[in-house]
C-alpha cells in the first residue's frame, strides 16, 4: 500500500514537470497548451477577478443536487421494477427510450421551459445518473438467492419484511458501485448543462474562457471540475465504506 502511493505520487510529479516544461521543449505554443506556471497564475487571477470560487460553489450545488435526486429517483424505481416483473415488463420499454435518447438534447429543451437557472443543469444531471443506480439495484434485486427469500418465507415474513431483512442489504453493495458512476456523471450532466446555456458555473466559466481565447482560463476550469468530480467520487467510498463496514476493505472501495 505504501509503495503503491509512493508510485502514484511519483507519476503525479513526473505529470506536473511534463506539464512545466513539456510544451517548450516541444515547441508547442502556449496558446494551444499553456506551461503549468502560466495555468497557475491564471488560477490566481481568476480566484481574484473572476469569481472562480463562486462559479465552483455553484457547480458543488448542481452536483450534490443532481446527484442526490438522480440516486434517489434510480434507486426506488430500481427497486419498485426489480420487485414487480409486471411493472418491469410494463415501464422499461420507455426507461430504455429515456436513456438512449442523448442527455446532451434535453439541456437546450429544460432552459427553454426553465430559463438560464439552476433547474436545467439538475435536471441534465438525474437524467444521466438515474439510469446506472436504477440498472445495478435492478439487477441486484432480481438476483438475490431464491434460497434466502424461501427461507424468509418459510419463518412467515411478510413482503415488507422480506424486502428490509433480505433484498435490500443485498443490494447495497451494487447499488454504490452505480453511486460511484452517478457522482462522476453529475459532474458531465452539470457541465453540459451550463455549457449550454449557463450564466454561472465551472461550465460558464470555460465557455467564457473560450470565448476570450484565453487557454489558461480553460485550463483553470477543466483542473476545478475534475477537482470536484474527484471529491464527490471520494465522498461516496467514504459512505460506502461506512455503510458496508462488515464487508472486506477492497470489496467497498479499496481499489479505486
Amino acid at each position: 500500500m505504501k509503495n503503491s502511493a509512493m508510485v502514484s505520487v511519483a507519476l503525479l510529479v513526473v505529470s506536473l514537470a511534463a506539464w512545466q516544461w513539456g510544451p517548450g521543449l516541444l515547441h508547442i505554443p502556449t496558446f494551444i497548451v499553456p506551461p503549468l506556471s502560466m495555468v497557475g497564475g491564471e488560477f490566481v487571477h481568476a480566484w481574484r477577478f473572476d469569481h472562480l470560487m463562486l462559479h465552483t460553489g455553484v457547480t458543488i450545488v448542481e452536483v450534490i443536487a443532481g446527484f442526490v435526486l438522480g440516486s434517489l429517483l434510480g434507486a426506488v424505481v430500481g427497486y419498485l421494477l426489480g420487485m414487480s416483473p409486471t411493472a418491469e415488463v410494463a415501464l422499461s420499454p420507455y426507461i430504455l427510450a429515456l436513456q438512449i435518447a442523448p442527455k446532451v438534447a434535453f439541456a437546450p429543451l429544460f432552459i427553454l421551459w426553465m430559463g438560464f437557472t439552476i433547474y436545467p443543469k439538475i435536471l441534465v444531471a438525474v437524467l444521466i445518473v438515474f439510469f446506472p443506480v436504477m440498472v445495478n439495484v435492478l439487477t441486484a434485486v432480481r438476483t438475490v438467492d431464491p434460497d434466502l427469500i424461501n427461507l424468509a418465507r418459510a419463518f412467515k415474513a411478510t413482503r415488507a419484511q422480506i424486502f428490509w431483512k433480505v433484498e435490500f442489504p443485498t443490494s447495497m453493495p451494487p447499488m454504490f458501485a452505480g453511486l460511484r458512476i452517478g457522482a462522476t456523471l453529475a459532474v458531465v450532466g452539470v457541465v453540459v448543462g451550463e455549457l449550454v446555456g449557463g450564466n454561472a458555473g465551472l461550465g460558464y466559466l470555460l465557455t467564457f474562457g473560450e470565448g476570450q481565447a484565453n487557454t489558461p482560463l480553460v485550463f483553470v476550469s477543466i483542473v476545478m471540475l475534475t477537482v470536484v468530480g474527484s471529491i464527490a467520487y471520494l465522498g461516496v467510498i467514504l459512505i460506502e465504506r461506512r455503510v458496508l463496514h462488515y464487508l472486506p476493505a477492497r470489496a467497498v472501495g479499496g481499489n479505486l
